[in-house]
This record gives structure tokens, C-alpha cells and sequence, in this order.
């Protein structure tokens, strides 16, 4: 009986620990897995990273709509076919064929209104000091959109308003958070400058290298960056008013070294490539003119574009262009996928292995981002970020990602 009894309490171990086993495996899988992917229809769903997981009942899928929204299908993945581990969500779209480029190009931006990127106490001919700006509500990152009715688009025309409004309140429409409203500025006489002043600075423009990540040829959209221009000093997304996309040179590759980042510097050139529609969280996107479409598309290859299902860990690809203005492929390799990154713009983590790269830049640097990354003969993504510590590598995002801000 005793004998029996220990038997029954060791299969009874056993089991607990197969359970224990089989569902920590779960858990694991779960917290890798992607939770909503996009598949090319009548396509069968596959993770490339993950070969061991399989969908066996994808057509029985229950099907759901949200208004004019594609198709979503909630399937569950399993482990050999036989573990459940993830209920996912699935749309079916055709992926977009589309050129990827490498060529540098020139960003000048003009904001959609002014960014105030510092307060500053004015002093008065009484010697007092005071903030307007800061007194009316205003604080760094804000952007001024109209001031009395009237909209902005350059910095002067503020300090204009200002320094003619002889004291009396402007009426200030703000931008905050994808929030607006307004505020009320009473400028103040500054004894130092002898005019009107509101007590900030404010930026209307920016401008910088980037790297052109890829061009649809049937619509002639373009794709760059992977990441957002954000402002240096409040480290704000800008607003776009309107820019443009030009032709630029790289005369230098400053080399990055451990703690300092390196740099592509080089000169805008004559001409334009197109016009800067949108500054997003995944990069900026515009539209080239038909002269750029015809110079930068030409013979180029087309390559389907891979969704993050499609990408592994192992090697690929970059093209960029780290002297003159012709891009060249460099080999590199995707060290880590996170399907699930909050971060948009940190999908992959990847290592730079080409030598002839290493010699040239000593890795990833500045200007470099938007670079196209290429796996098993699809564009998957983009280079986005470096690590300082190592230059050697950095942040990719999923191109899908990006694709997503395609008008089509």
C-alpha cells in the first residue's frame, strides 16, 4: 500500500511538471508571438522565426469588420499543431512591390505653425522680471498655430505681432499633444531690447540628411528616415507645412566610435526630388516629381515587400550610401525580432558585419537611418537607430511599419 502510494504521488510529480512545463512553454511563445499580423491573401500563415508554430484552422477563422476596415480574422497558433499558445489577429493585403533605394537625400522642412523651444524672463523698465509666455500657460515643445486669427508659418511674423501689439493681450492658438486650444499673451516692454517682448524662442523650419528608404514607381510616394524628425531641443515631433526632398552628396563619413556617434555629412545639390507630405512616427513620406521618379526608378529592381512574419533571425542586407550618391548593399545581420515592441520604430536589433562598411563608417551613423534592409529577396525593413556604446549596431523597424503610411 505504501509502495503504491509513492507511486502515485511520483506520477502525480510527474504530471504537475509536464503541465508546469507545457505551459511555461506556452507562456513563452505567447509573449513572443506577434499579436496581430497582415498575410497576402489566400496565403497560409508561417512566423519564419518561429518554424515549430502553425495555424491548422485558418479558413474556419471567425470573421470581423470595423467599418470600412479590411477583413480581420482571429485565429489561434499552436505549438506542433497540437499546443495552443496565441489567438492572433489577421488581415489579408496584398503586399505593395516597391523600389528600395539607399540614396541620401536633404530634408527641409517648414513647420505647421512655430515650436517654442525656450522660455526666458524679460525684464521690464522697472526692473522687473517676469515670463509672459510662461504666465499665459505656454511651456517648451508648444506649437503656436495663429496668433490673433492670423496662421503662422515663420517666426518672425510672430515676434512681428508681438513687438507692434504695444502691450495689449494676443490671442494665441496652441498645439500641445494633439490638443488645441488658446491662450492669452500679454507681452511684456523689455528696458534691455526697448520693444515688446513675449518672453520665448520659437523655431518655423528644419533641416537635415536622411536616408530615402523606398519608392512605390506606380504612384511615385516615397518613404524616408524610419523614424521621426523631432526637434532637437524639445525633442517634439514637427509639424509639417510643407517641405522638400532634394539631392544630396555625402563628402564625408565621420566614423562612429564607442560613445560617439558618427556622422554622414555632405551638401544639398541643384534640383528637387519632390515634395515632404508627412513626418510620422515611422519616418517622412512625399512625393516625388515625374524627372525623379524616371531618374531614381529606371532599371531599379522591385522587390515585394516582406510583412514581419516573413523576417528571421540570420542574414541580410543594407543598401546605403556612404560616399558620392550612389548606394551600395552591405551585409549585415538581424540579431533579435520584437514582434511586440511598443516602440514602432525598434522593431529588430541588428550587427553590421561587412568589412568594407566597418572600414568605411565603423558601423551604423548619423544619416544612415532609412537605409532598406533586404532578406531572402524582400525589403523588410529599415535601419532606424545606433547604440552610442556600439556603433557596430542598433534598431531596424518593420517595413510593413512604414508601408502602412503609403496613401496607395
Amino acid at each position: 500500500m505504501q509502495l503504491k502510494r509513492k507511486i502515485i504521488r511520483s506520477v502525480g510529480a510527474l504530471l504537475s511538471a509536464a503541465f508546469l512545463c507545457v505551459f511555461g512553454t506556452a507562456g513563452y511563445y505567447s509573449s513572443k508571438l506577434p499579436s496581430a499580423v497582415t498575410i497576402e491573401p489566400a496565403s497560409q500563415l508561417k512566423i519564419a522565426e518561429y518554424p515549430e508554430i502553425s495555424c491548422s484552422a485558418y479558413q474556419d477563422a471567425v470573421i470581423q469588420t470595423s467599418g470600412g476596415s479590411p477583413e480581420t480574422k482571429q485565429v489561434t497558433l499552436s505549438l506542433f499543431g497540437a499546443i495552443p499558445v496565441k489567438s492572433v489577429s489577421v488581415t489579408e493585403k496584398e503586399a505593395p512591390v516597391l523600389i528600395p533605394c539607399g540614396y541620401p537625400f536633404g530634408i527641409k522642412l517648414l513647420m505647421d505653425g512655430v515650436m517654442v523651444t525656450e522660455l526666458g524672463a524679460v525684464t521690464d523698465i522697472s526692473g522687473n522680471t517676469s515670463c509672459p509666455a510662461e504666465d499665459a500657460g505656454i511651456v517648451t515643445g508648444d506649437i503656436i498655430k495663429s496668433a490673433n486669427g492670423e496662421a503662422l508659418v515663420s517666426n518672425s511674423r510672430l515676434q512681428e505681432i508681438i513687438s507692434q501689439s504695444g502691450g495689449r493681450e494676443i490671442s494665441l492658438l496652441v498645439s500641445r499633444n494633439d490638443t488645441e486650444f488658446t491662450v492669452q499673451l500679454r507681452p511684456v516692454f523689455s528696458e534691455k531690447n526697448n520693444m515688446w517682448r513675449g518672453g520665448m524662442w520659437v523655431r518655423d523650419s528644419i533641416a537635415g540628411i536622411g536616408t530615402m528608404t523606398f519608392i512605390n514607381k506606380e504612384t511615385g510616394e516615397f518613404a524616408g528616415l524610419g523614424h521621426p524628425i523631432c526637434d532637437s531641443d524639445t525633442g517634439g515631433l514637427v509639424p509639417v507645412y510643407s517641405g522638400e526632398a532634394v539631392p544630396v552628396e555625402i563628402t564625408e563619413a565621420r566614423r562612429g566610435e564607442k560613445g560617439i556617434p558618427g556622422e554622414l555629412r555632405g551638401s544639398f545639390t541643384s534640383g528637387t526630388y519632390g515634395i515632404l507630405e508627412r513626418n510620422s512616427s515611422c519616418g517622412v513620406f512625399g512625393r516625388l516629381n515625374e524627372e525623379s521618379i524616371k531618374k531614381l526608378c529606371g532599371d531599379s529592381c522591385e522587390y515585394v515587400m516582406g510583412y514581419r512574419q516573413d523576417i528571421t533571425t540570420g542574414e541580410a542586407e543594407i543598401l546605403t550610401t556612404v560616399s558620392g550618391k550612389t548606394p551600395e548593399k552591405y551585409k549585415i545581420e538581424i540579431e533579435s525580432i520584437d514582434f511586440n515592441s511598443g516602440e514602432s520604430t525598434k522593431n529588430m536589433v541588428i550587427r553590421i558585419t561587412d568589412k568594407r562598411l566597418l572600414k568605411k563608417s565603423g558601423g551604423i551613423i548619423q544619416g544612415m537611418s532609412g537605409s532598406p534592409i533586404i532578406q531572402n529577396g524582400r525589403l523588410v525593413g529599415a535601419v532606424t537607430h545606433v547604440f552610442v556604446a556600439d556603433p557596430t549596431r542598433g534598431y531596424a523597424v518593420f517595413a510593413d511599419n512604414m508601408a502602412e503610411y503609403l496613401d496607395g
